[in-house]
């Protein structure tokens, strides 16, 4: 995306010349599923498909805003004395709630701005689109008003607006990732102490591909929530027995030594997923660090079964996906990715086999699912800040 291109979209819209361009990436999570709100590891890395905001401060104490994804919508307007959600505002309550947290830690904000939104992720894709509106939202108003907050600040509060602003209960696997990501390597992170270890994912000889299902998620309105009740219905049988808070950290041996006081089968099911997926991230972090991509591969296909068949939150595309990759020339694994429910899957691919790897996929996909699905090639990114391209 050239940023003359974005400032000339910016003026079309509000009929003068913008200020600053800020970016905020999406994420992939290469290992590490619905393991974040229990307390669990996650192995995510940012990407290149993110959101841009083209920005210009105003006098009063409005803010306009603009999507180039949604222009059918046209310009949302809204006063920083009325932060409430509302329905009719659409996407802007992203921006909402995040300008209502940031205020009640450092104070009223003094002004307004007009903002141009323009994003490059497929929405619904599980790639984090929401996560990356929210940390560039943060971004925006932390240096357009030179405050003293930090990114790890942000990305609590982009969760807070997620969970408290528009009731999603997700983890903070999407916001840490885009927050506080490093280009070239992948994050390991400690869900229950924030502390994370940046692994280089280092692949000259193979690429990630997105492979996009096309089958758009909606987490509020799915099963996830009830996902996260299931797992906490679990844990409090299992606290009857084990003096722990999360099932994060459960070791697989503990949990199979007591997951008979789960009375229901679906409950232990969900938990052991989690503890399973656990350990599962841990080692796949070691061995790619230690250069064993086939294991890590093992790993991938691993999460994908566990996904699929004890916490259910596949759907036939994205199982098909998966599994029909694991079939392919070339292919080291290939796992769902994201909440689930639709969505994404990610493949890492030998490099001479990707262009074969993705004709194929789309024909199979076409030809048992019934409508196309799209095919990426993922890119690391940096964490959300000012857009420092200048083309």
């Amino acid at each position: 995306m050239k940023r003359t291109q974005l400032m000339q979209e910016f003026k079309e819209q509000f009929n003068y010349e913008a200020e600053r361009v800020f970016f905020s990436p999406g994420r992939i999570n290469l290992i590490g599923e619905h393991t974040d709100y229990n307390g669990g590891k996650v192995f995510p890395c940012a990407i290149t498909m993110g959101t841009y905001g083209v920005v210009k401060k105003r006098k009063d104490n409005e803010i306009h805003a603009v999507s180039g994804n949604f222009l059918n919508i046209g310009k949302i307007t809204f006063n920083m004395a009325d932060l409430s959600f509302k329905k009719e505002d659409n996407w802007t309550n992203y921006l909402k709630g995040m300008i209502k947290y940031i205020q009640e830690k450092v104070g009223a904000l003094p002004h307004g701005f007009d903002v141009y939104i323009y994003g490059t992720i497929p929405n619904g894709a599980s790639l984090s689109s929401s996560a990356s509106l929210e940390l560039l939202t943060g971004i925006i108003v932390k240096e357009i008003y030179d405050l003293n907050i930090s990114q790890l600040e942000l990305v609590k509060l982009g969760m807070r607006t997620e969970n408290e602003f528009l009731g999603l209960n997700s983890g903070i696997l999407d916001q840490f990732a885009v927050g506080m990501a490093k280009k070239g390597h992948a994050m390991l992170l400690d869900t229950n102490t924030l502390v994370y270890e940046q692994v280089p994912v280092d692949l000259p000889n193979h690429k990630i591909i997105i492979m996009n299902s096309m089958t758009r998620r909606e987490l509020v309105d799915s099963e996830y929530n009830i996902r996260r009740q299931q797992c906490d219905l679990a844990l409090k049988q299992l606290q009857k027995v084990t003096d722990v808070k999360s099932l994060g950290e459960l070791s697989i041996e503990t949990f199979e030594k007591y997951k008979h006081i789960i009375e229901d089968d679906v409950l232990m099911r969900r938990a052991r997923h989690a503890v399973y997926e656990n350990e599962r991230t841990e080692r796949a972090a070691e061995v790619l660090k230690a250069g064993d991509l086939d294991q890590f591969g093992k790993y991938m296909n691993a999460s994908h079964i566990s996904l699929d068949e004890d916490y259910e939150v596949t759907i036939k595309g994205t199982d098909f996906l998966a599994r029909t990759a694991w079939e392919q020339a070339g292919v080291v694994g290939a796992r769902m990715t994201g909440g689930g429910f639709g969505g994404c899957c990610i493949a890492i691919v030998l490099n001479e086999e990707v262009d074969k790897f993705i004709d194929k996929m789309k024909g199979k996909y076409k030809d048992e699912i019934g409508h196309d699905a799209e095919f990426y090639i993922a890119e690391t990114a940096k964490g959300a800040g000012e857009w420092e391209t200048y083309e």
